[in-house]
């Protein structure tokens, strides 16, 4: 599942009652409490409308109020006050300078902005520890010397309550989240499209386990399993579509273009695309295996009709090898700066200098707990348990069920290496038709 870090800060500050813009006090206030609270000018009776949305600009360390957004309705047209034009918030309404010819000019979105409640209030959000969705039930700000910024979104049971304006129901322990820990999936292309789901950056989601992606995938469903897959590189896409429940499968390809499914399944093993299929409708089956070369079509085609497939057909090149000479320190400095997919990093394979004839395996655990300048034959296992490539596919279950190891290498029949098959393709996938 896709994960966030929390803040594990609990606020006793008070969360409403007067804020004087240009003050020195901090106060906290939620945007629940704030929204339809009329937005006047002079006096109380000087009112201009309700307030329907806070407008944020981002900025560093947090999102900034550019100004307060008032939606007339009934064919009206929108206003937008400028945050600098704001004089105080009391807890009868916004009091803001006059604008200049009566009304303040309409509301036009720019690039980066941030709208509280069309962008931020309902959306879902990944939580670290609870390893479960949640959604965002309102948003902190902290108001202090004239500006007001955006800190934490609230999870918790209490900011329902305010949502729905049962704020005098609520009861201790808000459950907040630092802003600084909730980036949007892509905040320029997700805005227009109204896709803006939180969660963590693009960056950090690729280093997530693909079993814990495929989790939050299975959760989601429509615009909120889409702005999620469509933020993965290709190679971590294949690899949580790889470990997705069939039913999460059939929604993801559902949604693929053809040019995104082409990319995406040149990542993926002939083993995991005849998984895959394999929980496709037929007429969904011929139409994805398109996006396939004809060789790579073929190879799932027999894997999918014929029981007789064998471990050559299965394979993944996704596997590490190295000499019998090779020393630890140089062999553990090569796997840290080329930034292998972490299922590729159980065992490390030895082989001979010349050929890849498979010599030996050494546990990584083994690897990182030996010194620099051991070599790999020192501390190999040797002889090692490989398949054949003429192997059926029952007789590599058997392998997996005899030794339970992650993954076995292929050899021909000269015992040189060209491959592994994992455990998770052969045991966990779909029963392949006759």
């Amino acid at each position: 599942m896709v994960n966030l870090p929390k803040n594990p800060s609990r606020s006793s500050e008070p969360t409403s009652g007067t804020a004087q813009l240009g003050g020195g006090a901090m106060h906290f206030l939620h945007f629940s409490d704030l929204l339809k609270r009329p937005v006047v000018t002079g006096s109380i009776r000087d009112r201009i409308g309700k307030l329907t949305d806070l407008v944020f600009t981002q900025a560093e360390p947090f999102p900034e109020a550019a100004g307060i957004f008032l939606d007339h309705g009934w064919g009206k047209p929108t206003e937008f006050v400028p945050w600098d034009k704001v004089v105080k918030i009391e807890d009868d309404a916004f009091f803001v300078q006059p604008a200049p010819g009566g009304a303040y000019p309409p509301f036009v979105d720019q690039p980066g902005w941030i709208m509280i409640d069309k962008h931020l209030m309902g959306r879902t959000i990944l939580d670290i520890d609870g390893r479960r969705i949640e959604v965002v039930n309102d948003v902190r700000f902290l108001e202090s010397h004239g500006r007001l910024l955006l800190v934490d979104v609230d999870l918790s049971f209490n900011g329902f309550l305010r949502r729905w304006g049962l704020g005098r129901m609520t009861r201790a322990g808000d459950k907040l989240v630092s802003w600084k820990y909730v980036q949007p999936l892509s905040l320029e292309d997700a805005i227009p499209t109204d896709r803006l789901k939180l969660s963590v950056t693009r960056s950090q989601l690729q280093d997530l386990p693909g079993e814990d992606l495929a989790d939050a995938l299975e959760e989601l469903s429509g615009t909120e399993q889409q702005a999620l897959f469509s933020a993965l590189d290709p190679e971590k896409a294949a690899e949580a579509l790889t470990e997705a429940e069939p039913r999460a499968q059939r929604q993801i390809i559902e949604d693929l273009t053809s040019d995104q499914g082409r990319v995406i399944f040149a990542r993926m093993t002939i083993l995991q695309l005849a998984n895959l299929f394999a929980s496709l409708p037929q007429e969904k089956m011929r139409e994805v295996s398109a996006w396939l070369g004809p060789v790579r079509a073929k190879a799932v085609t027999n894997l999918l009709t014929e029981r007789e497939a064998t471990a050559r057909d299965m394979v993944s090149s996704a596997f590490i090898a190295r000499p019998a000479s090779a020393k630890v320190g140089d062999v553990l400095r090569e796997i840290r700066g080329a930034r292998h997919e972490p299922r590729t990093l159980s065992y490390l394979y030895v082989v001979a200098e010349e050929a890849p004839v498979l010599q030996g395996v050494v546990d990584l655990r083994d690897l990182v707990l030996a010194s620099d300048d051991t070599t790999l034959a020192d501390i190999m296992i040797s002889p090692v348990v490989a398949a054949q490539e003429n192997d059926l596919r029952d007789d590599l279950e058997k392998m997996f069920e005899k030794y339970g190891f992650g993954m076995i290498p292929v050899v021909d029949d000269q015992d040189r290496l060209f491959g592994v098959i994992r455990y998770n393709d052969i045991m966990k996938g779909p029963e392949l038709n006759t």
